[in-house]
């Protein structure tokens, strides 16, 4: 093949469009992406003047600025790459970066332009606008939303309400929300949650059923919205990079068996929380702390998916050089096909159905079990339970 043919090869079949024109605008030759480009034939283009490719103004003006750089040999295009738009054949316009190239062949001089389409990309950009739009709706609506919540809560809160309202960027929004859910959440819902307990042991020699009814209405609700503040507190804290591990020595069984009694007071009738613990030695090194932010949460999520009348195991393990530690459910599994996006931030498999939850806990414990330098497995089957396994290192003091 001469270069002459290859040349030719080259340019019919180039994605981006390639069209030449002489010292007087007139089209010399089009390749078949700058005709599917402009919709017309080759025969329709070839021969007439370019500016026929071109919306007004640039139509009136193309002849000006040719004799213009011919004149002063100043570029404003030539050799220079800019977007601009193109007219198609039904009159549509659609937008393309153009570069356009100077050659002297045989004495005279050609002009090629490069066309690049940039239809998908203005088309993304019109839909990424759109959804920041759309975004900060949101933010303006949940706003309102945080206001309401914070004066019910505390009227010292009113200061930070009006920084939220010059607010109008999600990150910023995110951060004052989370600091302040932290701080100010955490009490009234604990007195929320003790005053519902004692009504309920209050009730118990009455045995009001409507009174016990409500009771669990009022202690669900609570610990719904405190798992969803801590949710969002801990994954600021990991984002903004504000979480270090900080090592200290404990005696498992004891940090086990209080984490027990917790979480046993908001389980659901008859669900009873078993720990047992394995091995002759009890002492743990490791970050306090982050190891009963994911236990709470595996046990909460064991509670939160499994029914009543179930039983949940917590089991801890001291071996030479390894502390592993198992929680084991009953509940309704996770699907095999969603296993994969199961440490996901937002991930919450199809059979959650209205069951409440972010969809960052799981996200949390894996990054905390990293940062404590161990590994988090599972293994589940829907509607047969799920068995969570974090294995931690030791370390020294």
């Amino acid at each position: 093949m001469d270069q002459i043919s290859l040349l030719n090869a080259i340019i019919d079949t180039a994605i981006d469009g390639i069209i030449t024109i002489d010292s007087k605008g007139i089209v010399e030759s089009i390749n078949p992406s700058a005709c599917g480009l402009f919709g017309y034939d080759s025969s329709e283009v070839i021969g007439n003047n370019i500016s026929m490719l071109m919306p007004e103004p640039d139509r009136s003006r193309h002849d000006g600025y040719i004799l213009r750089y011919q004149r002063t040999s100043e570029p404003h295009i030539i050799g220079k790459g800019r977007e601009v738009k193109g007219l198609r054949k039904d009159g549509t316009l659609f937008p393309f970066r153009l570069a356009v190239s100077e050659v002297q062949f045989q004495g005279r001089v050609i002009y090629t332009g490069f066309i690049h389409d940039l239809s998908r990309e203005k088309d993304a950009e019109e839909q990424l606008k759109k959804y920041t739009d759309r975004l900060e709706h949101l933010v303006e609506e949940r706003t309102i939303t945080h206001k309401t919540l914070i004066k019910q809560h505390q009227n010292t809160k009113e200061e930070v309400i009006q920084r939220l309202e010059k607010e109008k960027e999600l990150n910023q929004l995110k951060s004052r929300f989370v600091s302040m859910a932290s701080h100010e959440f955490r009490t009234p819902l604990s007195s929320i949650q003790l005053s519902a307990s004692l009504i309920e042991k209050y009730n118990s020699q009455y045995g009001n059923d409507n009174i016990s009814k409500h009771v669990s209405k009022i202690k669900s609700s609570v610990a719904n919205l405190t798992n969803i503040l801590n949710d969002f507190l801990s994954l600021e804290k990991l984002e903004a990079g504000k979480v270090s591990l900080q090592i200290s020595t404990f005696d498992i069984v004891k940090f086990s068996e209080e984490i027990t009694e917790e979480m046993q007071m908001i389980a659901k009738q008859n669900q009873n929380i078993i720990y047992q613990h394995t091995g002759t030695r009890s002492k743990i090194n490791t970050d306090i702390n982050l190891l009963k932010n994911c236990i709470v949460n595996l046990i909460g999520n064991a509670i939160k998916y499994s029914g009543e009348n179930t039983f949940i195991e917590f089991n801890t393990e001291m071996l030479d050089e390894k502390c592993i530690i198992t929680i084991k459910d009953n509940g309704i599994g996770i699907p095999e096909t969603e296993q994969k996006h199961l440490f996901e931030a937002f991930f919450r498999a199809h059979n959650t159905g209205s069951i409440p939850g972010t969809g960052l806990g799981l996200n949390i414990v894996d990054r905390y079990v990293k940062l404590m330098h161990g590994t988090i497995a599972f293994e589940s089957a829907e509607n047969k339970g799920t068995t969570f396994t974090i294995t931690l290192n030791q370390h020294e003091e």
